[in-house]
Parts: C-alpha cells; structure tokens; sequence
C-alpha cells in the first residue's frame, strides 16, 4: 500500500462540510419517513397526493444517497479508499431520486421553481463530491 500525504485543511473543511450536509439529507429523509398521520394531513392536498404517489424504490433511492452519502463522507475523514465507491453509490441514489422527481412525478408542477432549486442543488453537490473523493484519490488524501 503506498504511503498517503498529507492533506491539506481545505480537503477536512471539505470533508466536513459535505458531512455536515449529508447528515442533514438523512434528518431529511427520517422527518419524511416517520411522518404521522397527522402531518401528512397538514400537507397541502397536492403535497399529500405527491407522497402518496412516490414508489417504493425513490424512497430506497432517497435512503441510499443521503446514507451512501454521509458514509461516503465519514469514509473521506477517515482517508479510507472506500469513500469515493460509496459516493458513486449516493450520486446514484440521488440520481434516481431526483430523475423520479423531475422527469415522472408531477413535482414541478407541485411546488414550483423556487422548491425546486434545492433538488438541483442536490445533484450538482452528490456530483462534485464524487469529483472532490476522485481528487482526493489522485493526490493520495484517501487510500
């Protein structure tokens, strides 16, 4: 196994940061999973329509790419080689997920423009991570 080098703060700040918002899609992911009847009765009628709608497989989606994420990221802290598979992983789970969202369900029209930057948001970031872990792979941060 070759030695690794020493990486710089920014790869920990990075690292840390994408961690931090990784674990914010599972609390994501938690808050939709475990809703009560009672809060999805105060969702708008569309809202409520859409969820009801959702497949079984986006919500598998939903979960591998905010945990495939968030391990994928715990992976980058501890420079384990093991993180850029597992953020492949989550960008396909996000990619699944988001395509569901964009492409079949009626979310757009549901929620508009405006709801629907932080989707977008999700993707350029599951996909510039993937870039960050191969980075990081290339200038033997991870190993």
């Amino acid at each position: 196994m070759s030695r690794l080098h020493k990486a710089p703060v920014g790869f920990w700040v990075l690292s840390v940061l994408a961690l931090v918002w990784n674990l914010m899609g599972v609390m994501a992911y938690i808050a939709q999973t475990t809703m009560t009847p009672d809060a999805l009765q105060a969702l708008p009628e569309a809202e409520r329509a859409l969820v009801a709608a959702t497949p079984g497989w986006v919500t598998a989606a939903f979960a591998t790419a905010v945990f495939g994420g968030a391990a994928g990221c715990l992976l980058l802290l501890l420079r384990s080689r093991m993180a850029l598979p597992m953020l492949v992983l989550s960008l396909i789970g996000v990619l699944a997920q988001m395509g569901h969202m964009f492409l079949v369900s009626s979310a757009w029209e549901v929620y508009g423009p405006g709801r629907m930057a932080m989707p977008a948001m999700v993707i350029v970031g599951a996909v510039l991570l993937v870039f960050f872990a191969r980075r990081a792979s290339r200038r033997r941060w991870i190993g």
